[in-house]
């Protein structure tokens, strides 16, 4: 790989072919004393206004999604991401992060917060004329107005452009009438504008903002869902819904660009979201096993549960390490924007945009990293963990929707590929250089020096994993090109493509944070347990790229080439075996002692 020069920022995808710096990458330990004042504030919101209305919150009572609405306006918190001009507080990415990050434990919540400022004000803010901004984005801050968004229809979820909702232009032209029904609305019970998408004359997929009250907008009843019980999702209707013609939201026939860029930002955020979910999981876990005695000790003494707490904490030590460094990238590339002249608004765009592969790596990491979470506290807790009388059921069946939610998992793997592939066309990325480079070097006698100096056996690795990733989608796309496999038809590589992307990139943060701590005044823990991190981490990330690799190759080659990328394979997955049950002990004595997430 290409070390690059201190100081420059790698684009999107860049990572793949290009090496970061300790030097470069934010870690949450770099937060100021300014954020750390907006997490507290947070932290005491979570403690004072949602802890003591869980039952509230769950069962829909007393209206209490709308009135925790209001009070977050009230304190600035649905408007940290907005211009000052419109009333917000236009604070910078990392300390928005901050925000996501605290609220991620506060369950069913989190999807009315989450809507309201991400799906529901963006699009707003990146494609409204200024009149729908000063009309809707002061309301919107304040909370006095609560935003839903609607795209999916009973026939098109995942393939946005085949909804059926329809727009006709009346015949004096000051409206258009809408005509069609919405489904899984976030917020629909009490929102009071919609974000809405339909095709306009049957054919130009454009945006609308449509407010509650207006003739012919009808809600279905609250839908009795599997996990976050405590949000409204209902379906909406329009039958001959006038919206003014002032009311369309970007150009008409490019509703696809709002409904796409809105999301980049909202798969981040969710990612981070779930990241804070992880930790306080992490606590609840924690907390039981040194709480629960069997056999006259705590369950935290045995082996079996230790591994639980670790692998828990590893993961989401490394989703957090992930989070921070694109957050810091964003916030870089949106400063940069800013400086060549753009709003805030569109300067917050192009950083999405940019780094759009990275915010679908956020999501899927995020999503994935929680499930396990979940999952395994239940496991901690045993019978009662099964039991809707405690916190962990419910955290359970709250995380399942992250893997759906803003695309699917599925969705976003294909995604980042696809991205990624295209960039290169466009000659945005020099992938096929060094994707040539790595195979001269399949041809060639492999190097048996031993890697010297901090971390040099982890950072000999990455640099191997990330020529796995170019031979085998050079390999793919080679085949592709030679008209010998259909990559749209052969998800599967995609998938595994996809797959070794996020064990790199996860790979790299994690390298990078730990690194940036050896002589970081804000650690809180010995060196010795950020390594115990570190290399657990490593070793498992070894394993799992070669078999994505293993199994994309034996996909599409076959006989004398199948062989040469096995050997390939082989090659570039050569990091040391670790003593993985003294790390992970090493790790859980840690959350032990400390009762609580900790790293």
């Amino acid at each position: 790989m290409t070390d690059i020069i201190e100081g420059t920022v790698l684009k999107g995808g860049e990572f793949i072919i290009k090496d970061s710096t300790p030097e470069q990458t934010f870690i949450p330990e770099d937060l100021n004393e300014e954020q750390q004042m907006v997490r507290q504030m947070c932290k005491d919101f979570l403690a004072q206004e949602i802890e003591p209305n869980r039952q509230k919150i769950e069962k829909q009572l007393d209206n209490i999604n709308v009135t925790l609405l209001e009070k977050m306006g009230s304190l600035g918190l649905l408007g940290s991401h907005m211009p000052t001009i419109y009333g917000g507080m236009e604070m910078d990415t990392n300390s928005n992060t901050v925000i996501s990050e605290t609220f991620g434990p506060s369950g069913s919540f989190s999807t009315p917060f989450a809507a309201h400022t991400g799906i529901g004000m963006l699009p707003i803010l990146y494609f409204g004329t200024e009149a729908q901004k000063q009309n809707y984005l002061p309301k919107l801050i304040t909370g006095e107005l609560k935003a839903a968004y609607c795209l999916t229809e009973p026939g098109s979820g995942s393939d946005a452009l085949a909804a059926k909702t329809r727009a006709d232009l009346s015949p004096d032209g000051k409206q258009y009438i809408l005509n069609g029904q919405k489904m899984w609305i976030s917020n629909a019970g009490f929102a009071d504008i919609f974000i809405v998408f339909a095709k306009i004359g049957g054919e130009k997929f454009t945006g609308f903002i449509v407010e509650r009250n207006s003739a012919g907008l009808t809600m279905g009843a609250e839908e009795d869902k599997l996990g976050i019980k405590g949000s409204s999702t209902r379906q909406v209707f329009f039958e001959n819904t006038p919206v003014p013609a002032e009311n369309i939201l970007g150009e008409i026939g490019k509703g696809h660009l709002i409904a796409f860029n809105a999301l980049n930002i909202g798969r981040f955020k969710l990612g981070v979201m779930c990241m804070g979910g992880s930790k306080g999981t992490i606590n609840m876990s924690v907390k039981y096993a040194n709480e629960r005695f069997q056999f006259g000790q705590p369950i935290a003494s045995f082996g079996a549960i230790q591994y639980k707490l670790a692998e828990q904490a590893i993961r989401t030590f490394a989703l957090e390490s992930t989070c921070y460094r694109v957050s810091n990238l964003l916030q870089e590339k949106k400063q940069e924007m800013s400086d060549k002249g753009l709003d805030f608004g569109q300067a917050q765009l192009e950083a999405a945009e940019e780094y759009a592969i990275e915010c679908s790596i956020i999501k899927i990491l995020g999503s994935e990293v929680v499930d396990y979470v979940v999952d395994e506290n239940v496991q901690i807790h045993g019978g009662i963990g099964f039991s809707e009388e405690f916190g962990a059921a419910r955290a359970y069946r709250d995380a399942r929707i992250n893997r759906i939610f803003e695309g699917t998992n599925e969705i976003n793997r294909m995604l980042m590929v696809d991205m990624l592939f295209k960039r290169a066309l466009k000659g945005e990325l020099d992938i096929v250089t060094p994707a040539w480079a790595v195979q001269k070097e399949l041809a060639s006698m492999p190097s048996f020096d031993k890697p010297s100096g901090n971390y040099a056996e982890e950072k000999q690795a990455l640099k191997e994993f990330k020529k796995l990733v170019l031979m085998v989608a050079g390999g793919a796309a080679k085949m592709q090109m030679d008209g010998k496999l259909n990559l749209k038809v052969e998800q599967e590589i995609l998938m595994n493509v996809a797959d070794m992307m996020l064990e790199v990139y996860n790979c790299e943060s994690l390298l990078l944070r730990v690194e940036k701590l050896m002589n970081h005044p804000n650690k809180k823990i010995g060196q010795d347990i950020y390594d115990a991190i570190l290399k657990t981490y490593f070793h498992d990330a070894n394993q799992k790229v070669s078999k994505f690799a293993v199994d994309a190759l034996a996909s599409f080659a076959e006989g004398d080439l199948l062989k040469t990328f096995l050997m390939g394979v082989k090659r570039f997955t050569k990091y040391p075996p670790v003593n993985v049950k003294q790390t992970r002990r090493l790790i859980a004595a840690e959350l032990i002692k400390a009762n609580e997430y900790c790293f």
